[in-house]
């Protein structure tokens, strides 16, 4: 047994590396398309670089379709959690978060939106297929939208775009693939036998779903956002989050309920009001234009007593 539960250490371990090297590759990419394009950095955050960390959320929720309901919503409201508390505060704690205004008058009431319509479509007990349906419907609204968007800022900003020695385009989606298959291969390590340990331990889905993976899943996030603020890139890294956790809602949450519908217990409403409050503290921190240190500290103390609070209640 203890050599097993070394084995699923050490092979975490490999997941967190494989983790470093896709967020690093996701960003560079990034960034050079957006760069290319002429597109905001937080445009590029909340698309692209959303949509691939991302994608290790929505493979531990389609796996866990049909008679896990409980590891899905875990694992997305866990996220979503995660991604403000760990992953914002993580970040903050690095350096000061400048907001720009677009982010707190648009992207926040969007995401915050989805997130209460999440809640409503939850009232009656389940997300059925429907409902999936109309996420997933929403989802592609909400590309498009954020597509149109990206386009007008390009023809806004007429400049000349920089040369590039070779194909800028073939190099850059070439990173990002290769950068967003090591995060979700990455995660698959990470996750997986991060829940091995977990359950010899006696743990609950619903809480490995809002714990070990949610916290797995959103290393990708963590990764790429500490990454891309180290390179000076703050505004894609806010995006990320923000974009991550609105596709967290609609692409997961939607893919996964219009499969086989989500079953909603009722404890997973005391954990809607913790995602709901963490998003609310976000926008608040927000209306200063900076997110500072001692809020990203605050931040991460209060998803440690979360992560306390949830063990306790197991």
């Amino acid at each position: 047994m203890e050599l097993e539960l070394m084995v699923n250490v050490g092979l975490t371990m490999v997941g967190l590396v494989m983790l470093c090297y896709g967020g690093n590759w996701l960003v560079n990419g990034g960034v050079a398309i957006a760069k290319k394009l002429r597109i905001s950095n937080i445009v590029i955050g909340m698309t692209v670089v959303a949509y691939g960390t991302s994608t290790p959320e929505l493979a531990a929720s389609i796996a866990a379709t049909g008679e896990h309901s409980d590891i899905i919503l875990g694992n997305i409201i866990g996220s979503n959690i995660a991604n403000i508390g760990m992953v914002i505060g993580i970040a903050a704690m690095l350096t000061p978060l400048v907001v720009k205004k677009t982010t707190l008058k648009k992207d926040m009431p969007i995401m915050l939106g989805f997130s209460l319509l999440l809640i409503a479509l939850s009232v009656d007990g389940s997300i059925s297929q429907y409902d999936g349906l109309l996420l997933v419907g929403l989802l592609i609204a909400f590309t498009i939208y954020t597509y149109r968007d990206a386009k007008s800022q390009r023809e806004e900003n007429n400049e000349e775009a920089p040369p590039e020695k070779g194909n800028v385009f073939l190099r850059s989606f070439g990173l990002m693939g290769v950068g967003i298959l090591l995060l979700y291969f990455g995660a698959e390590f990470t996750v997986d036998n991060a829940v091995i340990v977990a359950q010899t331990f006696g743990i609950s889905e619903r809480i490995i779903g809002l714990t070990v993976i949610a916290i797995g899943t959103s290393l990708p996030e963590l990764i790429t956002s500490v990454i891309a603020i180290r390179k000076g890139h703050a505004d894609i890294g806010i995006g990320n989050i923000i974009g991550s956790n609105i596709y967290n809602i609609l692409m997961i949450m939607g893919v996964a309920s219009a499969l086989y519908g989500v079953a909603v217990s009722d404890q997973v409403f005391v954990d809607y009001a913790i995602m709901i409050a963490f998003s609310f503290a976000l926008l608040f921190a927000m209306m200063k234009g900076i997110i500072s240190r001692n809020v990203g500290i605050a931040l991460a103390i209060g998803y440690v007593i979360y992560l306390i609070f949830g063990f306790s209640l197991n």
